[in-house]
């Protein structure tokens, strides 16, 4: 007799990249007949999909899953369950530190997320993942690692799934779990937005002193242009119009394959998949990018303008202390090559402060950069020790009180330079993607349609207000992608009028 239906809410924080993994789990578990829903009150099991990147995240983490465990009083919820980069890294001791959580697996569950599931429903006990060096699983030559690779498990590169009861990595074809006919591709929409994270790799080989992500998420692994077309072309089916191309280290991609040049090509295939109108590339390594590969997202039409190009801070020295490389003048010469094929390119980037051993003189080169560079958006994060990296034995730690000043003087900084910024595009034309109709933040019954020019990220970034010529709201659905002149700003926001129907290009 089949097992009765089961009801599952994923739930998921930090980055888009655990949202393409949801996104697939979600996708094996309602091919494995468990019923999606929204709400984590309304399943049988909350799985939480943890972040473990930085302090906060991880806070954030545990108090959704005692949110969640708090469901199993006043809700349907019966268990709840840790996934995740939280639950990868620390496995054991979080199971341990957090009873509130029924089980705490690690990405190899994933493939067979239901059997767990179901056994966990049932009162069973399910290991809780035991943590190790991720880097260590696959052959330390890129050029080895896609023979290798198939029974390590990365999340987002739709692998088949492993049969029950079976310790060898002989996996069930993907036909037998995916759709009949179209892409062969695993996974579930859990928003309707019009655009979607796609995953193109996965793990880093870089040694960043500060960043613990290639030891839970491991070495850099490429998924193959035919995959990623064919998840694209899943997406443009169901009403995606822009991909947003995630990994950790994009600049990386082909290099296992024996091809850096290979993104560049892929650009154009994903702007020719049905549905697709608008392709972003997101996290780029400055010590990496290519001048071929600016010439191909600047020539590309559908390509946005918009660089997110991880700087991390502009003192040479200090660099060289976070294992990194490059320069205020070197990074500044890498703007001026982008400016100069992209004049409206949208430009976004990261710097952590109070990292060990950083002098007044090093933060002075910070903010000198970053009044000089005019960037669109800065994420200011103060440093803070993580679990296992090379800079947590630093010796010369700074206090948490100058860390906290230093980087309330840098987000002052950021704030008004990013809002001149964005002043200076009032009178350009942008492109426009319509997301959702809000209602203003203010006490204004008035809604506001709002959207993303090709300059702004989704989720963490500014938002476009979209108006018509008398203040009013535009008759524009979510989805439309239309052409808008931007006639002011409100800090990194921008308002804008359309003067072009949906589909029409600047």
């Amino acid at each position: 007799m089949s097992s009765p239906t089961r009801s599952v809410a994923v739930v998921t924080l930090g980055c888009t990249r655990n949202e393409v993994d949801s996104e697939e789990l979600a996708g094996r578990l309602a091919s494995e007949g468990w019923t999606l829903v929204d709400d984590a009150a309304e399943a049988d099991v909350a799985v939480v999909n943890t972040c473990g990147f930085v302090e906060q995240a991880k806070k954030d983490s545990i108090d959704a899953l005692l949110e969640a465990n708090d469901l199993k009083e006043t809700g349907r919820t019966q268990k709840v369950v840790a996934v995740g980069c939280m639950a990868e890294r620390y496995g054991e001791q979080l199971a341990a530190e957090l009873p509130e959580a029924d089980a705490v697996l690690g990405f190899d569950s994933y493939r067979d997320m239901s059997t767990h599931l179901r056994s966990i429903l049932a009162g069973e006990a399910v290991p809780s993942h035991v943590p190790s060096d991720r880097r260590r699983l696959l052959p330390i030559s890129p050029r080895d690692r896609h023979t290798s690779s198939s029974g390590v498990a990365l999340p987002g590169h739709q692998q088949p799934a492993t049969p029950t009861g079976q310790d060898e990595p002989d996996r069930v074809p993907l036909e037998q779990v995916a759709p009949a006919t179209g892409p062969r591709v695993v996974r579930a929409r859990l928003d309707g937005r019009p655009w979607a994270p796609l995953k193109i790799a996965s793990g880093c080989d870089r040694r960043c002193a500060f960043c613990a992500i290639p030891m839970f998420r491991g070495a850099f692994v490429s998924r193959t242009p035919q995959e990623i077309l064919a998840e694209a072309a899943w997406l443009g089916e169901r009403g995606v119009k822009e991909v947003f191309l995630v990994s950790e280290n994009t600049t990386s991609y082909g290099k296992d394959l024996g091809d850096l040049r290979l993104v560049d090509a892929l650009l154009p295939e994903l702007t020719q998949v049905a549905g697709i109108e608008r392709v972003r590339v997101s996290y780029l390594q400055p010590a990496e990018i290519r001048p071929d590969l600016l010439d191909a997202m600047a020539s590309t039409p559908g390509v946005v303008p918009y660089f997110d190009i991880s700087f991390q801070h502009a003192s040479g020295p200090l660099l060289r202390r976070m294992r990194r490389f490059g320069d205020r003048a070197s990074f500044l010469g890498l703007l001026e090559q982008v400016r100069a094929r992209v004049p409206e390119a949208g430009i976004r980037t990261n710097v952590i402060v109070g990292f060990p051993g950083e002098t007044e003189d090093d933060l002075a080169e910070l903010t000198a950069f970053l009044t000089e560079a005019r960037l669109d958006v800065v994420g200011v994060f103060g440093y803070s020790d993580e679990d296992g990296t090379e800079a947590e034995g630093y010796a010369d730690k700074l206090d948490e009180d100058v860390v906290r000043e230093r980087v309330e003087q840098v987000q002052a900084l950021v704030e008004e330079l990013t809002a001149q910024r964005a002043a200076e595009r009032v009178g350009t034309l942008v492109e426009v993607l319509v997301e959702s109709v809000e209602m203003d933040d203010a006490d204004v019954d008035e809604p506001r349609l709002v959207g993303r020019a090709g300059q702004q990220g989704p989720d963490v970034d500014g938002v476009t207000y979209l108006v018509t010529e008398d203040g009013g709201v535009p008759e524009l659905a979510p989805s439309a992608l239309v052409t808008a002149r931007v006639v002011d700003s409100e800090g990194v926001d921008l308002v804008a009028v359309p003067e072009t129907p949906a589909g029409d290009r600047p």
